[in-house]
Formats: structure tokens, C-alpha cells, sequence
């Protein structure tokens, strides 16, 4: 890992993994700020969940590292913006900085670290089994031909980013050191969930 500087956006329930996309409406002065930013120097911003509510807030210490990939400026300064996902970033300190965002040193993952990672066969097809299951316990459409031909990477980071779950379930699955490991996690979250009302988040033992 090597240090840098990233400058980060708190959102509880909003993790970024690497390989995956997330939308983002950004209105608060301070983001805007974040996001002008990071279109005039690298268009890099780190998301990264906080610990607890607040002005500011206790952060956990892995975010991920994500690309500003596309980005709608609207007249009255507002921000649609879609993150793509390069690496994971374990944050060393937090920076004193004069920016109305917040800024830390962090050392990040090399780019592309998991997408020499695959799972068993096994694996993947009871991944895939579970994720259908859950799906249709929440109502949701999935074209699944299209599932079928995402590589392992891809898949199970896509399951781990848009499956509701809570911040400390989520943060378990963006901590998961290989790619097997957030498949089980993934797996063990959707099985919990999907036997508890559909209103309540899933937490990870």
C-alpha cells in the first residue's frame, strides 16, 4: 500500500467497492466543494462510512477510493455525479485542513489488486442461487443472463454494494480480505435477512 492524500465524503449505508459504480446526488456547500475539487485536480474522492452521527463524526478506517466516471452539474450548483470504484484505503490519520471537507492520509490498495481473484464453482453458483432467492424475497427484477456473464469480482461486489444492509453489515463486507470471504459474508446476510421482515436491516454476527 502507499500513502496519499484523499479527500473523503461520510455517508452511512453508501460503500463504494472497487470494480462498482455509485450514483450520487451531491447538494450540502461542503460536497459541492468536495466535488469542484476533485474535477479541477484528479476527480479521486474517498468514500468512507462514519461510526456514529454528528458534525463530525467517528470514520471508519477502510473506505474505498473511487473516480468521478461521469458528472451532471446543475444550474443552482448541485452535483449528479457517478463514482467508479479503483481501491480499497486504510486511513492512517486525518489531515488539519482548512477545506470545508475532510481530508486524511491514507494507504491504498494497488488498483485492480481483486480482479485476479476468482471463486470455486461452487461458490459462484450457490452465490448466485442465494442472490436470486433474496431478490425475489424483495421484489427486485434482475436480469439474470446478464448476472451470469459478470466476471466473479464484479458479481460479488455488486451483491455486497446495492443489498440493504446495515452500516456495520456493509462495512464487514468491504473489510473482507479476499473475494471468497465477502462471497460467504454476502451469502451468510442474505440468508439472515431473508428470513426477518423485509422493513429491518440484516446484521452481520
Amino acid at each position: 500500500m502507499t500513502g496519499q492524500r484523499i479527500s473523503i465524503f461520510p455517508l452511512a449505508g453508501a460503500l463504494l467497492f472497487p470494480g462498482a459504480h455509485l450514483p450520487l446526488h451531491i447538494f450540502e456547500p461542503r460536497y459541492r466543494a468536495l466535488v469542484s475539487d476533485a474535477l479541477a485536480r484528479d476527480r479521486l474522492i474517498g468514500m468512507v462510512q462514519p461510526v456514529e452521527e454528528g458534525v463530525k463524526p467517528r470514520l471508519y478506517d477502510v473506505g474505498c477510493l473511487g473516480r468521478i466516471a461521469e458528472c451532471e452539474a446543475l444550474d443552482d450548483g448541485r452535483f449528479n455525479i457517478i463514482l467508479a470504484g479503483l481501491a480499497r484505503f486504510r486511513i492512517v490519520r486525518e489531515l488539519d485542513v482548512a477545506t470545508p471537507f475532510r481530508q486524511v492520509e491514507a494507504e491504498v490498495e494497488p488498483e485492480g489488486r481483486e480482479e485476479g481473484e476468482a471463486l470455486s464453482a461452487v461458490a459462484r453458483a450457490a452465490l448466485e442461487q442465494e442472490a436470486r432467492r433474496f431478490a425475489e424475497h424483495l421484489g427486485y427484477m434482475v436480469d439474470w443472463s446478464a448476472v451470469g456473464r459478470l466476471d466473479d469480482t464484479t458479481f460479488v461486489n455488486s451483491v455486497a454494494q446495492v443489498a440493504p444492509f446495515d452500516v456495520a453489515a456493509k462495512q464487514a463486507l468491504l473489510e473482507a480480505n479476499t473475494l471468497a470471504e465477502r462471497a460467504e459474508r454476502a451469502m451468510q446476510l442474505m440468508q439472515f435477512f431473508g428470513h426477518t421482515d423485509t422493513d429491518k436491516p440484516a446484521t452481520l454476527q
